[in-house]
């Protein structure tokens, strides 16, 4: 059974200036001469973590953190001007060619793993590899089974709790009476849906594992909730199935797509749809393991996955 690789500091940081007021933050550890391999966080609106380093042998990597725009270090947080999915490519691609790296290997889970897609379906001379947890498409289907009739039949009482804090607009969807409730004016409306949306997510994430704990609700959690809002009911700045549609430019980039059957943030299908979109991706079925990039089974799974790239690509 594999596990995370020790604790490491980065050897050098910088913010990534860009074409508006954000400036990313980026870093760097491991073996700079190693294979270049960059890690994408979920969200929209979480950012890295030290442990995200630790996905990779720091002898063979040469390992390459970043905070999407408006996250984690990345400055002014929670800003949603210029913030789109296209905006977060091109940084990518900025990243890329200030660092000189000819290609990296793409790591990324749910959101994460949508961004790597969309960028080797942009830039596929530019990936070597890529390494995907929990897919996430950003189709219609999967924001129906978040936020309509799918995994509410599982937590029926959270998804309830969830419906009575939301404003009443009859003709409107969940996500729409959301971003009405947490862009809204009243405060008070907007902080107890943050609240009960934070509650709804981790339930869903965490199942069995989920203790709640109603926090008090900060500018700093409002801010990623309305990132995380902004991209929803913008259909993630893509067209519907956008993904799925052009895996034919991926076909000759080695792939390992892995997947938990208990996920149900993003449930197994999207990881079958898109294995049978990339019949030559090896295809891992993790029995035990749900969502979140934690326990043994999925540590050992993804620390597995680097360390066979490393040996592919050296």
């Amino acid at each position: 059974m594999k596990t995370l690789y020790p604790e490491i500091t980065p050897f050098h940081t910088f913010f990534l200036e860009t074409d508006s007021d954000h400036r990313v933050y980026v870093e760097q550890s491991g073996n700079p001469a190693g294979i270049p391999a960059i890690f994408l966080h979920g969200g929209p609106c979480s950012g890295t973590k030290p442990d995200h380093r630790r996905f990779f042998d720091p002898m063979r990597y040469h390992i390459i953190l970043m905070d999407q725009r408006g996250c984690g270090l990345s400055q002014p947080f929670g800003e949603l001007q210029a913030n789109t999915t296209q905006d977060l490519l091109a940084d990518m691609e900025r990243i890329r060619r200030q660092l000189r790296v000819d290609q990296w290997l793409l790591f990324g889970g749910s959101w994460g793993g949508t961004l790597a897609l969309l960028y080797a379906q942009q830039y596929p001379q530019q990936v070597s590899a890529m390494i995907l947890r929990g897919t996430f498409l950003a189709r219609q289907a999967d924001m129906e089974w978040f936020l309509g009739d799918g995994v509410n039949r599982i937590y029926p009482e959270r998804w309830q709790l969830l419906l009575e804090n939301l404003p009443d607009l009859p003709t409107a969807t969940v996500l729409e009476r959301l971003v009405e409730a947490v862009f809204g004016a009243d405060q008070d409306v907007a902080k107890r849906a943050v609240q009960q949306w934070q509650a709804w997510s981790g339930q869903v994430a965490l199942g069995n594992d989920f203790s709640e704990c109603m926090e008090s609700v900060t500018d700093t959690m409002l801010k990623q909730v309305k990132m995380e809002l902004s991209y929803a009911i913008h259909d993630y700045f893509i067209a519907e199935n956008q993904i799925l549609q052009n895996c034919e430019l991926l076909q000759s980039i080695p792939t390992i797509i892995i997947h938990g059957r208990n996920d149900l943030t993003c449930p197994l299908e999207a990881g079958w749809r898109l294995h049978q979109a990339l019949p030559q991706a090896s295809y891992v079925v993790l029995p035990n393991a749900g969502h979140i990039a934690r326990g043994e089974e999925m540590i050992d799974a993804l620390v597995a996955a680097t360390d066979e790239m490393a040996r592919l690509l050296a």
